[in-house]
């Protein structure tokens, strides 16, 4: 499996599972460690962030873990909802013996990082989200909310041969979700598509939307819970992500007492990817912040 520099792999033994879990950088005191958590579709900890573990781990822990049924998880049973995710992060943490930590989540990956900050406040001493999931009330369409919402409750029989044979396309579907295909490491194109060739490749992703579909909405929305947020949070969005509306980052920042919002022109779903210099600039000042809060 793809490996970033710096970067050593292990496994932590939770109540669904052993997860698979990256680590870098040194324990050093007045730096917060760092939680990394990937998005959906087949990323993974090693994908969504394959050129920033390094440079984000120089001064301080960072560790991403892989969720069930994604990357080094891949052949633990996923377990859906966004909060159970948070729930199930929070216990990798208390295993790690991390009272608490900034965390960063991409896409389905803020979905988690906000519950994580609901239910677990504690945990949370900041939060970085990248195109966040779980600030949208329904899809834009209420067609397409209700086709995406029969197409999620199709049983698995059928649902994941679909998803296989979708993703013999998977290149072309990267390609539509970022502004600037030339701006994706190859090393991380193809651990992407590799990834969508296994059997399980689209399950962990296919039971988050099973959770957070409904038929006329959308079930994981935030919106109306993210002001009780106390942490401070830096939203950063691609002002042209075709996937997450970035009016829900918008939203959020307005609503929140310490956020705020990096939209980036030009820029599409993967963020941090696509910027990666303007993404590191932001979140070593952000990180900063946060150390002198503490």
């Amino acid at each position: 499996m793809l490996t970033p520099a710096a970067t050593q792999e292990r496994y932590v033994e939770t109540s669904v599972g052993s997860l698979g879990v990256l680590r870098a950088g040194p324990a050093v005191s007045g730096r917060l460690p760092l939680l990394l958590i990937h998005g959906g579709g087949t990323d993974c900890s090693a994908i969504s962030w394959y050129r920033l573990f390094e440079p984000l781990s120089t001064d301080r822990q960072a560790w991403a873990v892989d969720l069930p049924g994604f990357g080094r998880s891949m052949f633990v049973d996923p377990v859906g909802s966004p909060a159970d995710m948070a729930d199930l992060l929070a216990e990798v943490l208390r295993v790690l013996g991390i009272d608490s930590a900034i965390v960063c989540g991409v896409s389905m990956g803020g979905d988690a990082a906000l519950n994580l900050a609901l239910s677990h406040a504690p945990l949370v001493a900041g939060m970085i989200l990248v195109a966040p999931g779980g600030l949208t009330p329904a899809l834009k369409s209420p067609w397409a909310q209700r086709a995406a919402w029969y197409a999620s409750r199709l049983p698995d029989a059928m649902l994941l041969p679909l998803g296989r044979f979708a993703n013999r396309f998977v290149r072309a579907s990267l390609n539509s979700m970022v502004k600037d295909p030339a701006t994706l490491p190859e090393p991380v194109v193809e651990e992407f598509v590799r990834l969508a060739r296994e059997p399980r490749g689209t399950l962990g992703y296919t039971r988050y939307n099973q959770a957070t579909i409904g038929r006329d909405r959308m079930l994981n929305d935030l919106s109306d819970r993210v002001a009780e947020i106390d942490a401070p949070a830096l939203f950063f969005h691609g002002a042209e992500d075709p996937l997450v509306d970035p009016e829900g980052s918008r939203r959020a920042t307005a609503a929140m007492p310490d956020a705020r919002l990096v939209m980036v022109p030009n820029c599409g779903h993967w963020a941090q990817v696509e910027q990666h210099d303007r993404f590191m600039a932001e979140a070593v000042h952000f990180l900063m912040e946060v150390d002198g809060l503490n």
